[in-house]
């Protein structure tokens, strides 16, 4: 029962609202203002859940960095990938019940689940109005199973919502639409008020947090655990502080400005850390602006990236048509909780500061392969050629290769692929409008895109392309080539789709650099087409000016982009509109009526959706034969107690890694490539190369993304120096093979395994596969100089030890080669939080070395998931020993 003496009352339009107060205490004055949003959700734990969270309150008014906090989210939101994995373990865990005696329909989410269809879409056509319509009805080919189970879930769980393919993108979808910031529910007859908080299972969720939602993003292993009625436990985060002055300069776009701020951070070093916004700059800032900025957050590690709540924030919900009721709430809400910034009061106290000066934001790129290594627009060309040179490893450059049939030759730094794409720049309406009008500019002076590159527009919703179509900007886009190509991710989640032939021929023949400039946020190697080496972020109208310059060895800031009709030179200034003129159009052309017309029908998908109905059921009918769908293995044998921890004894490296592995290199995101184990695991069962679709929607199959572990074309394990690709050695036999292979004999002789790496071991996407798969490799450790938040957390949450090197040690100091064996000790003994254990390194020489280890399990509740196996195997057992409520009476 709610304990009524801990609650305040607020009416607003008419209705009268329950809240838990932050309380009295001084310091709270002086909090950031996420941390009074962690705050409330520790107070309302007390007065809602009964939980004695006294000492938590304490640690976070204190500010002691690092000490355990468990959070409640208010929902999960969630995509196609993560959520359908999500999704297939749940009920997976629903056929373990029900073998076990018990009522699967136990298994519901206990807290709201969105999830939204946006990661399968790829550009297979482009270049004509049908293309959206083109590449849905080829989506829904290739992912009809897929979309058949996530239609199942709908239907047969409580509390989940699926929005159907061609919508969007989560994060735009989910600034524009879902996110409420103020939460309301009713709970024992009381209706409560409760700051709009979630987690995502995506990296990019911290976008929301532009709107003045507090979220981040987490591998799906733990949105089970919270689906499940658990909390995030969660390390008290080091707060950042970023004060922003000045304006932007003339010429300067809000991409400019966020790879700015990612290079800034990255330096700084904010990983697994909240980042708050704050200064006098903030009120120029636009949600748009803000959300657009807090995108990238994983790009530079932060945890996630506040704004608070403010007069923005309520322009922004009535632009979006959001309910005159909601927005009430919302200011009433904020104002009474100590939630509103209003630029009058003294700014909080963070643990660190930052200053930037907006007038000091460039035009700018960041590339060839991270997102933080941004340059200047003006030495772009110039930096290429360093580049391609380490990229390539030979001088000179390439200067021409034949395409066959037809009038062009190709040459390194062509750009093959240019697409407008990614929350991170579409739900921005100045970039949006700066690129459609330097479309007309160009247009109007005759200027076409260069014939080898392959050009999209992929919004993040259907308002955007509401929006071009109504200014006639679209008209101009589509003379250059950037037609719509539907409404989802594409390049920038690896879904660029094919090159034609000629094209990728001559890039292979040879062997050139080729290049692509996207509006993304993710430019991984591998990542956005197996044929390009090198791909560039921009903003969307720097991504139009390359397609039409052609080529990264251009000087687009100095050298003509091309010719006019009358066979003058046209240069990027002639065309670059001004900042006034995107705000007047900007200001006519975004209205509310465009977001409420869009939003209308965000839940129905036609006849195609329709189609997929199935009708609700308790557990889910498997088809052995898939290569979409399996039932997982996580549950197979598993006893009501947990096994008894043991050293990890014998063990052999698997891979030897360098800095900056992204989750990615572990488990890839795009094409799947021929002679990959995954690839020969389809063919095997008659499937053609042109149905392989992509590593991502292959992974609601375990046995294909186990075998996509560690088989990114460009991985560089240490163990085989100078090969590129899931590659590396058996040991003491010193043959090499593939990963996958290698795994397996090691399984078979019972030979557990470690990979070693270096700093920021997996960064990037919130992959819980680059940790599933991991595990199922045989993989007990992962002994890294230092690990990036989300990864560390998946490996824990699938039972896989994460332990960090000190004082200086790594692969590199203490040359390990791969033919060494470990032991790693102490692991049986009481398990503390951050304690350090012995590993023993023994080498072919007879020698050993004893190196110190940090264990990474940095909550009580890590090291519970971790010496039972995982996250599953723990929720599953809790189930097990606890009788919970029968369920009855049909599914909703």
């Amino acid at each position: 029962m709610i304990e009524s003496k801990g609650l305040a009352y607020l009416d607003c339009d008419g209705r009268r609202w329950a809240y838990v107060p932050l309380g009295t205490d001084p310091r709270i004055g002086r909090l950031p203002y996420a941390l009074r949003i962690v705050l409330e959700n520790l107070r309302r734990q007390q007065v809602v859940r009964g939980h004695d969270t006294t000492d938590q309150v304490e640690a976070l008014l204190t500010r002691r960095v690092g000490a355990a906090i468990n959070f409640y989210p208010s929902r999960i939101f969630g995509q196609d990938i993560l959520g359908k994995v999500m999704m297939v373990d749940l009920a997976a865990m629903r056929d373990a019940l029900a073998d076990a005696g018990r009522d699967p329909r136990v298994i519901q989410p206990a807290v709201p689940v969105d999830i939204i269809i946006d990661h399968s879409l790829q550009v297979d056509v482009f270049g004509t109005r049908n293309a959206p319509r083109l590449n849905l009805e080829r989506e829904y080919e290739r992912n009809r199973e897929r979309f058949a189970f996530l239609r199942w879930c709908a239907e047969s769980f409580e509390r989940v919502r699926v929005v159907p393919p061609g919508k969007g993108i989560m994060h735009q979808i989910h600034l524009e639409r879902i996110g409420q910031v103020v939460w309301q529910e009713r709970v024992d007859g009381v209706e409560l008020l409760s700051p709009d908080t979630c987690i995502g299972t995506d990296s990019h969720t911290p976008m929301i947090n532009g709107l003045g939602i507090l979220g981040w993003g987490v591998g799906g292993i733990e949105a089970e655990a919270v689906m499940l009625g658990r909390s995030i436990s969660m390390a008290l985060p080091r707060i950042v502080g970023v004060e922003i002055t000045g304006r932007l300069a003339e010429g300067a776009l809000p991409t400019d400005l966020v790879l700015t701020i990612t290079e800034r951070l990255r330096k700084v070093g904010v990983v697994g850390a909240f980042v708050e916004f704050f200064g006098p700059a903030i009120d120029d800032l636009s949600v748009a602006d803000r959300g657009t900025i807090a995108n990238m957050a994983p790009e530079y590690g932060a945890t996630a990236v506040y704004f608070p709540i403010d007069r923005r924030t309520i322009d922004y919900l009535r632009l979006t048509a959001r309910p005159a009721d909601l927005i009430a709430t919302v200011e009433a809400y904020a104002r009474a909780q100590r939630l509103w910034r209003d630029g009058t009061s003294s700014s909080p106290d963070y643990d660190e500061v930052v200053f930037l000066d907006l007038a000091s934001v460039r035009p700018s790129i960041a590339g060839p392969k991270n997102p933080h290594d941004r340059v200047d627009l003006s030495e772009a060309a110039k930096t290429f050629v360093s580049h391609a040179q380490e990229i390539a490893g030979r001088l000179p450059l390439a200067t021409s290769f034949p395409v066959e049939r037809a009038d062009f030759t190709l040459r390194d730094g062509d750009v093959v692929i240019a697409a407008i794409t990614s929350c991170t720049n579409t739900s921005n309406p100045t970039g949006m409008i700066a690129a459609g009008l330097l479309a007309r500019a160009a247009v109007a002076r005759g200027l076409t895109r260069k014939p080898w590159v392959k050009s999209s527009l992929a919004p993040g919703s259907q308002a955007v392309a509401a929006v071009l179509d109504q200014t006639g900007l679209q008209t101009d886009l589509d003379a250059l080539g950037f037609h719509v190509v539907g409404f989802g991710c594409t390049t920038c989640n690896g879904g660029s789709g094919p090159l034609a032939r000629p094209i990728a021929q001559a890039i292979d023949d040879g062997a050139l650099v080729a290049t692509a400039v996207l509006s993304g946020n993710r430019n991984f190697q591998g990542r956005i087409h197996p044929n390009v080496r090198a791909a560039y972020l921009a903003s969307p109208a720097l991504v139009v000016a390359y397609a039409i310059a052609g080529s990264m060895t251009v000087d687009i800031t100095r050298e003509p982009l091309g010719l006019d009709r009358q066979g003058q030179p046209v240069y990027l200034r002639d065309l670059w509109p001004t900042g006034s003129n995107i705000e007047s159009l900007v200001g006519r052309a975004y209205t509310p009526e465009v977001f409420a017309a869009s939003y209308a029908d965000l839940f129905e998908g036609g006849e195609a959706w329709n189609g997929l109905r199935r009708g609700a059921t308790a557990q889910y009918p498997w088809d052995a034969a898939s290569t979409y769908i399996r039932k997982p293995p996580y549950f197979d044998g598993l006893t009501v107690g947990a096994e008894p921890v043991q050293d990890i004894i014998g063990a052999r490296s698997l891979a030897i890694l360098g800095d900056n592995i992204t989750t990615d290199d572990i488990s890839p995101s795009g094409a799947i490539s021929l002679g990959t184990p995954a690839a020969d695991f389809m063919m095997a069962r008659g499937i053609k190369p042109v149905d392989f679709n992509n590593y991502t929607t292959r992974r609601g199959n375990h046995e294909i993304a186990m075998r996509a572990t560690f088989a990114n074309i460009r991985l560089r394990n240490l163990m085989v120096p100078g090969v590129e690709g899931g590659m590396t050695k058996l040991m003491p036999e010193g043959s090499i093979g593939r990963i996958f292979e290698t795994a397996q004999c090691y399984a078979a002789r019972q030979t557990p395994l470690v990979v070693i790496a270096g700093d920021n071991y997996g960064c990037g996407s919130s992959r819980d596969w680059a940790a599933k798969g991991v595990a199922l490799l045989g993989v007990k450790a992962v002994i890294a100089v230092g690990f990036e938040r989300i990864h560390r957390t998946n490996l824990v949450g699938m039972g896989v030890l994460p332990v960090e090197f000190v004082d200086g040690a790594s692969a590199v100091t203490l040359g390990l080669d791969g033919s060494e064996v470990f032991d790693i000790t102490g692991l049986t003994s009481t398990m503390a939080v951050g304690a350090r254990v012995m590993c023993r390194i023994n080498r072919t020489d007879g020698t050993a070395t004893g190196v110190p280890l940090r264990i990474r399990l940095d909550t009580p509740e890590d090291i519970a998931y971790w010496q039972h196996g995982g996250i599953l195997p723990f929720v599953w057992r809790d189930a097990m020993r606890h009788r919970v409520p029968q369920a009855s009476g049909p599914l909703p």
